[in-house]
């Protein structure tokens, strides 16, 4: 999937939404443990209620590999799982890898060629040695870790060499070794202000911005400083989703609250004259 394709699917659904999936099994609806894999009936049925607003989903790996072999079965399930029912949806594997290129070569494979994941989060920490291997994968992306949206991004991410922040080199530097077909970046919801200072570096890259939701990110000041004519966005939201009940009725809560937010992300590109 390139990045027109991405564009078409988001002005198709009104919606910039990615919903990620970060299933843990002791916070899921009780009635579902006694179903074979309660985490893929889970990620199915979330899946299903919520597909019509979502132009990606996100699993974070960790919340399978947990459970080894189980919980990669039940992650390689839900990919499956949508591509097969839901083939326009962008698929990020939230893994966070980065090491030696041989072995960079061989995370590219397992989450691309195996998995079957449309994009990877990566750390950037090693160079581009480290980054290069997951682009050697036609029509795969990665989406660089720039600016998080946790606390202590403030231990390194800030820090000063010259005149930039670690940031903005991150960013400036990662930008010469992909396209804006191929490359994403990482930019926390939490710094909104720093959003508008990212997209003069980047201004034809897409962002993934978690942190509006359960971490208190502001959807509207993310737009204001972050669209770009094409949007340019993926805005995830995960809890606030997912985990908005623990009830039988837990996908129809979903399906509404990520109503709510494909609304607001609706009357946004609307008025910005995206759509």
């Amino acid at each position: 999937m390139n990045k027109a394709v991405l564009f078409q699917q988001i002005k198709i659904k009104k919606s910039f939404l990615c919903i990620g999936l970060d299933t843990d099994i002791e916070k899921i609806p009780t009635h579902l443990l006694k179903e074979e894999d309660p985490v893929f009936s889970f990620n199915k049925a979330i899946i299903d209620a919520t597909a019509t607003c979502a132009v990606a989903y996100k699993p974070n790996t960790a919340f399978y590999e947990e459970y080894g072999a189980k919980g990669w079965l039940s992650l390689e399930k839900t990919i499956e799982y949508i591509r097969s029912n839901y083939p326009e949806i962008f698929i990020i594997a939230d893994a966070k890898r980065g090491d030696i290129g041989n072995t960079s070569a061989k995370y590219a494979a397992a989450f691309f060629d195996k998995l079957g994941a449309d994009a990877i989060t990566v750390a950037p920490y090693m160079g581009h040695d480290s980054v290069l291997p997951f682009l050697n994968h036609k029509d795969k992306w990665v989406i660089l870790l720039a600016l998080t949206s946790n606390i202590g991004s403030a231990d390194f991410q800030y820090i000063t060499s010259g005149d930039k922040k670690l940031f903005e080199k991150v960013l400036e530097t990662a930008k010469s070794w992909a396209d804006p077909d191929q490359l994403m970046f990482v930019v926390g919801a939490t710094h909104p202000e720093e959003i508008g200072l990212i997209r003069k570096i980047v201004p034809d890259y897409f962002l993934l911005v978690p942190g509006v939701g359960a971490q208190g990110g502001d959807l509207q000041a993310v737009a204001n400083f972050g669209l770009n004519k094409e949007c340019g966005l993926l805005v995830n939201s995960s809890r606030g989703i997912i985990y908005k009940s623990d009830k039988e009725d837990f996908a129809i809560q979903a399906a509404i609250e990520a109503q709510k937010i494909q609304h607001e992300m609706e009357t946004i590109l609307l008025q910005k004259g995206i759509i």
